[in-house]
């Protein structure tokens, strides 16, 4: 994906200039939804909100999906259309098209949205997670940025659509999925492999990507995710004879872990830009003011400036856009009070920038611990451990589509106005990876305005402006509309 052939250039430079063209002449004619639609789409997203989708024993996708089924269906919807379908009982995906009137002559679009979510514990949030609570101009719980509230807009829109009466020139097609977050059953990329015929598009637009920074209330930039990073978990195990705890050594399993995270921890991986994140430090660098700019100016100069790396580095929201980046997320150790480890893990959670493989990534690890006392593996999404990891890299971004790049621009600019739009690289991953591999092009964009410091996705006390989430309704619903016209 890194590879900077002259099509991944070319593309970079023709999304550019089609957004700064485009922005230009954006005038707000946006139809905003009434009372009873906003009424509808809230419901919905409390419904959503209170289904524990985690990959849980507590947790079931299945109740969820259920439960966006028969509101299409009590809608009327086609039962034909309304495909509820998966490889475990609780781990069902929905899938629902839209018909086009007549025959169409373009493949459909598709809105792919996972509806499960990492687990949150009651003890750690001050509201219980699975609760909708809306308290001083906030929506607060488990997944209301990711990404229940794009879930449930996109549900209110096809069912607002529906009962408009809409006519597409295109079917319309809303997967709700299961094992974003990890599992043994991915929704995504189970559907593409085994029913490929009920998913197939033209193009994906994803929402677990992209949207609007605010600072202090103000738009500043419209982020569209053009690439992505790769991502990967790796077990490191130290292992040792243990003994009695009375009789300490300094060959104990957990101090052995411990020097290997210490590493981690002092290293950086190697400074890199592609073509995407370059001209996303451009704007940036266009934004920001004094030191920051300078050194942005700096780090995009040829060759890069070190010192202004560094610096820049500190910041971990653009640390993570010029490097490969890993962290340890869990530990386990020991199995008893009284005796010496044997076994010592940790979780090594990594994002992998565009052109290296989850295997590369795994072998430069174990080169950096360089201890023939552990071992670096590789877990699967599901769970499944392995001595040697995929070969598989981020897949080049695929050229803009004036279908949907004319569209999302006007409609955001209309909400927004004046706020840039511009291409980024996503730091985390998302269910996109499988419909690219599939040759399916697919953009990555929320319309969910959030502050700049003030993301909680996977976090303590989630929450969402609710302002923001009836502006992706908005938003939303026109662009459905003019992607079905196309």
């Amino acid at each position: 994906m890194r590879a900077k052939s002259f099509l991944f250039r070319l593309a970079t430079a023709t999304l550019c200039l089609s957004f700064a063209s485009l922005a230009a002449s954006a005038q707000s004619t946006l139809p905003t939804a009434t009372a009873a639609d906003r009424a509808e789409a809230r419901a919905i997203f409390k419904q959503l909100i209170e289904i524990n989708t985690t990959d849980t024993p507590q947790g079931s996708v299945t109740k969820a999906t259920e439960a966006m089924q028969k509101r299409f269906l009590d809608a009327g919807f086609p039962a034909a259309d309304v495909h509820l379908l998966g490889p475990a009982p609780n781990k069902m995906n929905l899938v629902v098209r839209y018909r086009a009137e007549g025959t169409p002559n373009e493949k459909p679009v598709l809105f792919l949205c996972h509806i499960d979510v990492v687990e949150a514990l009651r003890s750690d949030w001050h509201t219980d997670p699975f609760q909708f609570i809306e308290k001083d101009g906030y929506y607060y719980g488990r997944g209301t940025q990711d990404m229940k509230d794009s879930d449930a807009a996109l549900v209110a829109t096809f069912l607002r659509l529906h009962r408009e009466g809409y006519k597409p020139k295109r079917d319309l097609i809303l997967a709700l999925t299961a094992d974003e977050e990890g599992g043994k059953y991915n929704g995504a990329s189970w559907l593409v492999n085994q029913h490929r015929d009920l998913v197939d598009a033209a193009f994906v637009i994803n929402p677990d990507a992209g949207g609007i920074e605010l600072n202090h209330g103000k738009a500043e930039l419209a982020d569209v995710e053009a690439t992505e990073k790769v991502y990967a978990d790796y077990r490191v195990e130290a292992k040792n004879r243990g003994g009695h705890s009375s009789l300490p050594r300094k060959d104990n399993a957990i101090y052995e872990l411990m020097d290997a995270l210490q590493k981690l921890q002092a290293y950086s991986f190697p400074f890199e830009l592609n073509a995407i994140t370059r001209e996303h430090f451009k704007m940036l660098a266009e934004r920001e003011k004094g030191a920051t700019a300078a050194d942005i100016k700096a780090i995009l100069a040829t060759p890069p400036d070190m010192a202004a790396v560094a610096r820049v580095s500190e910041e971990p929201g653009l640390n993570s856009n010029v490097r490969t980046t890993c962290v340890a997320t869990r530990l386990w150790a020991g199995h008893a009070n009284n005796a010496l480890p044997q076994t010592a893990i940790a979780n090594v959670n990594c994002r992998i920038f565009p052109g290296h493989s989850p295997e590369e990534i795994r072998q430069q690890l174990a080169k950096l611990f360089n201890d023939p006392k552990l071992t670096v593996k590789y877990i699967s999404d599901a769970g499944v451990i392995s001595d040697t990891a995929p070969d598989r890299k981020a897949i080049v971004p695929p050229p803009p589509i004036k279908a949907v790049f004319e569209p999302l621009t006007r409609i955001t600019q209309e909400i927004w106005p004046g706020v840039p739009v511009t291409p980024v690289m996503e730091d985390g991953a998302t269910d996109s990876i499988y419909f690219a591999q599939a040759g399916i092009p697919c953009y990555g964009y929320s319309a969910i305005a959030l502050e700049v410091d003030d993301v909680r996705a996977h976090g303590q006390d989630e929450r969402l402006p609710i302002d923001s989430f009836w502006k992706s309704l908005d938003f939303f619903y026109a662009f459905s509309k003019a992607l079905g016209n196309e």
